[in-house]
């Protein structure tokens, strides 16, 4: 498929131009297209550059943080997409939008492989376990939510608030918003503050909260599976230091607790918890926010009316960029293949085999939704079997098992975020608008996931022991 540009009839008619006529631009790429190399060439050497550099931990004092590849392949791929000298073209960066999309569905495939061995695990969990996800569920939307509304942080706090967003989140916001929209500019910033400082903000406050001695460590060991796997062990090791007797049942917790929240934070997530935060947004709002999507800004001292069409226009420009599925998925299997090397100090037939499949759930998840319209969404799907191949009642589950574990996982986010990164030069503004007001956000949202969490399972072991 050769790279091709349509225009509106506006040329064609002899009409004046507007700012609709220039939105009407399509353009396509395909192997076929030098240009679309260009993108090729930037994902797989820097998602191979940053897999190779690894990860740094940076000391500080009780904690620590871990600069992973991801934050480099993130970091270099905003950096060529943003730059002035000479940024990576409009139409570029909107064609990494679109891999993007079917990235993140990746990402959700290879995570699904891990929930089936333990099925048996979540079954044998109890009820204060269960009960804990409750906190993970309202903390961020109760307490993050409101401060993101009362800060101005726009359609953006919907994506920052829902969860403390880790990889399923991409895939949850994309899909329903669109992985070029303000809730996922709000996912994208508040899973980069996550990924940098979550380890050392969840591990202060389980300092403290042990330190108060008014919780159970079985408590906070639950609390510590906020779902990501950094942030628990972090929060689980300071539990640990705390309290060095109940070593192995703090750990053993913690662990089945980001199962746990893992797992079914990805059907509540789509299902209650986005959703909820999307209507208490509107309702905080009271749909009044200038910056919803379809709503023109009002023209004020600060914002004369020339510079709000000047804007418009500017977004309106942005082409139509489509790229086939079946691109899009070799672009992320060939990167992925490479990364994945880096990561494994070698290569192995089972890592094509595992990215065959990988990409098997993908486009059959997509071709679900298309058929159902949305209702039932390509994520679920990717999840649900996924799972199955490699859970107990599977005849593959032993030998898929083995498979999967060839394909590093963090080694995908790494091609996954590099990819995200060069689409990001576009959004600069966007996330510039955010800027500071992340911070409290984040740290509010991680530190409400915790505390809440620790609190409904104090209770629930209060009253089942």
């Amino acid at each position: 498929m050769t790279a091709h540009t349509r225009t509106g009839s506006a040329a064609s008619t002899g009409t004046s131009s507007s700012p609709i006529a220039k939105a009407a631009s399509v353009v396509a790429l395909g192997f076929r297209s030098p240009r679309l190399w260009i993108l090729i060439g930037l994902v797989v050497a820097i998602s191979a550059g940053a897999q190779a550099i690894g990860p740094i931990v940076i000391p500080l004092g009780i904690a620590s943080v871990t600069l992973l590849p991801m934050i480099w392949g993130i970091t270099a791929g905003a950096i060529v997409s943003g730059q002035r000298l000479k940024p990576l073209p409009i139409d570029l960066q909107q064609a990494a939008t679109v891999i993007m999309g079917v990235a993140v569905l990746f990402l959700c495939a290879r995570l699904s492989f891990t929930i089936g061995p333990n099925i048996p695990m979540l079954l044998q969990a109890g009820p204060a376990l269960l009960l804990q996800e409750v906190g993970h569920l309202f903390g961020t939307i109760a307490l993050a939510l409101p401060l993101a509304v009362l800060l101005r942080m726009g359609p953006a706090t919907v994506g920052a608030t829902f969860s403390i967003d880790r990889e399923g989140s991409f895939a949850m916001v994309s899909e329903r918003y669109g992985s070029d929209s303000p809730q996922y500019r709000g996912v994208l910033s508040m899973y980069v503050f996550g990924t940098i400082f979550g380890a050392i903000i969840v591990s202060l406050i389980a300092s403290l909260a042990a330190s108060l001695g008014i919780f159970d460590p079985l408590a906070l060991a639950m609390g510590a599976g906020v779902g990501s796997g950094s942030m628990m062990a972090a929060a689980a090791s300071v539990i640990v230091s705390a309290h060095p007797d109940m070593q192995d049942q703090v750990l053993a917790l913690a662990a089945t607790s980001n199962l746990i929240t893992g797992v079914l934070g990805v059907y509540i997530g789509v299902w209650v918890s986005l959703p909820l935060a999307d209507r208490f947004y509107k309702l905080l709002t009271r749909n009044k926010d200038a910056t919803l999507p379809g709503r023109r800004p009002k023209a004020t001292g600060a914002m004369p009316t020339s510079a709000v069409k000047t804007v418009e226009e500017t977004v309106l420009e942005k082409p139509t960029v489509r790229v086939p599925l079946w691109v899009s998925m070799l672009i992320i299997g060939f990167g992925g293949l490479v990364a994945a090397a880096i990561a494994a100090k070698g290569f192995s037939g089972e890592m094509v085999i595992a990215y065959l499949v990988m990409g098997v759930l993908v486009a059959g998840g997509i071709a679900l939704a298309k058929v159902t319209r949305g209702k039932v969404p390509a994520i679920i799907v990717v999840m649900t079997i996924g799972a199955f191949l490699t859970s107990p009642i599977s005849p593959v589950a032993g030998w898929f098992t083995t498979v999967a574990n060839t394909i590093d996982f963090l080694s995908l986010i790494t091609v996954m975020l590099t990819i995200a990164g060069l689409s990001l030069g576009k959004d600069l503004p966007m996330l510039k608008s955010i800027g500071w007001k992340i911070i409290p956000v984040g740290t509010v949202a991680i530190a409400a996931s915790f505390l809440l969490s620790a609190v409904v399972a104090e209770l629930a072991l209060g009253l089942w022991g």
